[in-house]
């Protein structure tokens, strides 16, 4: 498996998901929001978490903007992987990759904790190494993760079996507690959690290890 992390100014989670592709045994190169073409033969294409361009305008405008993401939206139009962590998940968002949007907090608070997420579909090669039903444990860290969407998007979401995870107690508001989504192809994945933080027991959990090996798996042998 070839993955690519796009790098954006901001970005402070870029490191943490390439180490986590690496130990699922996938090759990464890092990718500076400049660039206007991925490398050739990328099967993933990563958006990390964090604060890119400070957040400025909304979260994830200016970087769905940036000339890297039109080869993003290039690549997942062919049927390539996409996954969007975090502040990676509102650039899917921003970009139309993803339907909503992600807002301010309820609270109006930042918030960094573990939360006890829902498995909510084991069909997609992210989620697959999960059974649906399961209760895994994923930190969270972010002011803006509050999902909205008009009513039909969620039904249309929630009856195609396109949501991947939900909270088991919602901690920023976000509507059918949802905390992240698929693709109608079910290849591009956006979440607020961070599975990367949880991919390594010396840092306290690897509820998200499963996330990332299936990934591989499926890759490798597709």
């Amino acid at each position: 498996m070839h993955a690519a992390v796009v790098v954006f100014p901001g970005s402070n989670c870029d490191r943490d998901l390439a180490v986590a592709f690496k130990a699922a045994g996938a090759r990464v190169t890092m990718v500076w929001h400049k660039d206007s073409e991925l490398p050739q033969g990328v099967d993933i294409v990563g958006i990390p978490g964090g604060f890119s361009y400070g957040d400025y305008l909304r979260c994830g405008a200016i970087a769905a903007n940036s000339p890297i993401c039109k080869s993003v939206a290039a690549h997942a139009g062919r049927g390539g992987y996409v996954f969007g962590v975090c502040n990676g998940f509102q650039v899917l968002t921003e970009t139309g990759l993803l339907p909503g949007a992600l807002l301010r907090n309820a609270g109006l608070k930042y918030i960094c904790k573990t939360v006890g997420l829902k498995v909510e579909t084991s069909s997609s090669d992210y989620t697959k190494g999960y059974n649906a039903g399961d209760v895994i444990n994923i930190p969270i860290a972010h002011h803006d993760g509050n999902y909205f969407a008009d009513a039909d998007t969620i039904a249309e979401l929630q009856g195609e079996d396109r949501v991947a995870f939900s909270y088991m107690d919602n901690p920023n508001g976000a509507q059918a507690d949802i905390a992240g989504i698929l693709s109608q192809n079910r290849r591009v994945l956006g979440m607020m959690p961070h599975p990367e933080r949880a991919a390594d027991a010396g840092h306290g959990g690897t509820d998200g290890t499963a996330l990332f090996r299936a990934l591989a798996g499926a890759l490798i042998t597709a």
